[in-house]
């Protein structure tokens, strides 16, 4: 089993039981080339499980190309994979090579593997098969020699059986599973992990920070973290910047959640904060709640099921709020923060940026 001292060196933090038991298992499938699927919650740290991987294989000295197929438009997403010739669809204007060539002898690692099209699944199962393709467009089949990692944070077995998923790939990429535990799974990591992300952030922002009382510490133990590592580093982040630097205790961390001590949601205290200070921290705080139900949310919205009924949520002034109002609204802010930057208001959001485009387009956002 991995020492902590170990794990550190592969970019991940932890010494709890789920996270060691994750870590023998990566130590475990590494030295082959075997196909393997990570599975998770959204922000466990499912591309930095790849990476460990990689660094742990025979291919450590090559290439490893990571592709989100959540990001990439379906249309052009055959084409990005498998490369294309000159002439074989309008704006080919030369013959291109896809991330396979360009992974060669390499590993190749496909995050959001549940997102990619039914059409592209086939071509992607032929690899897996027969280690070759052909290009878009292209009559000669391509050998290639590439380790393929997967990953998702979608249930593909139920994608399976909504038709979304094919049934084989699907069986092919679950020959071997690394599940990454949540962060509420991982109690005994909060201290190290905290500790971690301190220093990094306090090194980038060159802050001297003063670091977190006791009562800071256990209260961050006891919350359940729905967006696991990604919400914790951002909160860290977060409380040293606006805090600058000084020592952080528990109410400092639910004024910043906008908790108050017993618990409850509440509005941003402003504080002599400008107006737009205080509605990116409602924002902020918008989208951490948003995330703690993002799979229920996706599966309710992408549901080709007509009965699906619509959740309805109380707001601070206690109208209802129905959850497709909810979702609206919050993708405009998003865009609003972020300059109409998509791909980070997708990441924000928890959402691929397909996904966010289809969205956009039922509600009316295109232009924003």
């Amino acid at each position: 089993m991995s020492s902590p001292s170990t794990v550190g060196t592969l970019g991940m933090e932890g010494r709890s039981r789920s996270f060691m038991q994750m870590m023998e298992t990566i130590q475990q499938v590494a030295p082959t080339h075997i196909t393997v699927l990570i599975t998770g919650e959204s922000g466990t740290g499912k591309e930095m499980v790849a990476r460990a991987i990689h660094r742990l294989s025979p291919r450590r000295e090559q290439t490893m190309i990571s592709v989100n197929c959540g990001a990439i438009p379906e249309g052009i997403l055959e084409s990005e994979l498998f490369g294309h010739e000159k002439g074989s669809f309008t704006g080919a204007s030369e013959t291109r090579k896809g991330y396979f060539e360009a992974a060669h002898n390499g590993t190749i690692f496909l995050d959001e593997i549940g997102e990619m099209p039914l059409s592209t699944q086939v071509k992607f199962l032929r690899v897996l098969e027969t280690r070759e393709f052909m290009r878009v467009g292209g009559t000669t089949p391509i050998k290639v020699d590439v380790r393929v990692l997967a990953a998702s944070n979608r249930n593909l077995a139920q994608a399976v059986e909504q038709a979304e998923f094919r049934n084989d790939l699907f069986f092919r990429l679950n020959a071997v599973t690394v599940d990454v535990p949540p962060l509420r799974h991982r109690d005994d990591d909060i201290r190290l992990l905290t500790h971690h992300f301190s220093q990094v952030v306090a090194d980038e922002h060159s802050i001297i920070f003063e670091g977190f009382t006791e009562d800071a510490l256990i209260w961050m133990e006891d919350y359940a973290w729905p967006g696991n590592i990604r919400e914790l580093r951002n909160l860290v982040e977060r409380l040293i910047i606006l805090e600058k630097g000084r020592q952080i205790d528990k109410v400092i961390i639910q004024r910043h959640m906008g908790q108050t001590p017993e618990g409850h949601r509440n509005l941003p205290v402003h504080l002599k904060k400008t107006t737009e200070q205080a509605e990116r921290e409602l924002i902020y705080r918008a989208l951490i709640d948003l995330r703690m139900a993002v799979e229920d949310i996706r599966t309710m919205l992408l549901s080709k099921t007509q009965n699906v009924q619509p959740v309805n949520m109380t707001t601070p002034d206690n109208n209802t709020l129905d959850l497709k109002s909810m979702e609206q609204q919050l993708i405009e802010k998003a865009l609003q923060i972020y300059h109409g930057n998509r791909r980070k208001a997708a990441e924000a959001l928890g959402l691929g940026e397909r996904t966010l485009y289809r969205k956009l387009k039922e509600y009316g956002l295109e232009d924003m």
